[in-house]
């Protein structure tokens, strides 16, 4: 996808056109994306209100749509669980959010098509190579993460709230509280350690860093199948979001001899 990502087409022939947007504890991006994911604006960007209400966040993402309705469609990535485009838990902006219909209100306000998922997920719809076991974790606000087994999304799993051998959970040592309280250098090591934890445990085929403190990471310090990856990876991931619908529908399997 990057030598898509790097160009930027005019003329006719880009619809579908997705508008993706990212929703995140400190700040809420929006960019356009052609009918092959190449972007065909600038990525915008404005500060996550507090406090990150409903009301408030709706009137920030009205403020990057602005007058602009060249889409036809939207996706939308959200920093906690999403089930059928509603919200049923965000830890990191306000309580209201529980039971807030956030695909509803957006189709509301842009009358297009909405899809919305969390937003680690749609980070990794946005990284992973489709092949085998691939874990993405975002790491900012808070710590996200999804699995994926052959490009497809396995739900509901959340490796932030694994505890660690402190008795902390990983998202309690690696969020941006905990980052800002020890510093960089001992939050690199608290990374690495998570990476050796899990690497026994998951087997994965490979490891994607992403996130807003990802940054702060140093690739050289990391094994060779875990990757930081760009920030951006959750607008990519809306085109995928749409043209890939099948990657979020988890259908488990059938039990032998049932029905």
């Amino acid at each position: 996808m990057a030598e898509a990502r790097d160009s930027k087409p005019s003329g006719q022939g880009r619809h579908p056109i997705t508008l993706a947007i990212d929703v995140g504890g400190t700040g809420v991006k929006a960019m356009r994306l052609d009918n092959r994911g190449r972007p065909i604006s600038q990525r915008k960007r404005l500060s996550t209100p507090r406090p990150a209400t409903p009301g408030r966040m709706i009137e920030t993402i009205r403020c990057l749509i602005g007058r602009r309705k060249g889409f036809d469609r939207v996706a939308v990535g959200f920093p906690g669980w999403v089930e059928d485009g509603i919200v049923r838990t965000a830890p990191n902006l306000h309580p209201n959010w529980m039971g807030f219909d956030l695909r509803r209100k957006l189709e509301d306000i842009t009358t297009k098509p909405v899809r919305v998922i969390n937003d680690a997920e749609v980070q990794g719809l946005g990284h992973i190579s489709g092949d085998g076991l691939e874990i993405m974790i975002t790491l900012g606000t808070g710590l996200g993460s999804a699995v994926f087994v052959d490009g497809k999304l396995v739900p509901g799993l959340e490796i932030g709230q694994q505890r660690a051998a402190n008795g902390k959970t990983y998202d309690g040592l690696l969020n941006k509280a905990a980052l800002a309280s020890i510093g960089v250098r001992r939050w690199r090591k608290r990374v690495l350690h998570l990476v050796q934890e899990i690497e026994p445990v998951w087997n994965y085929r490979r490891l994607y860093l992403g996130g807003g403190n990802s940054r702060h990471l140093k690739q050289k310090a990391l094994p060779e199948n875990v990757t930081v990856v760009s920030n951006d990876g959750g607008l990519w991931g809306g085109h995928v979001l749409w043209t890939k619908p099948e990657a979020v529908e988890w259908d488990p399997p059938t039990r032998a001899g049932g029905s």
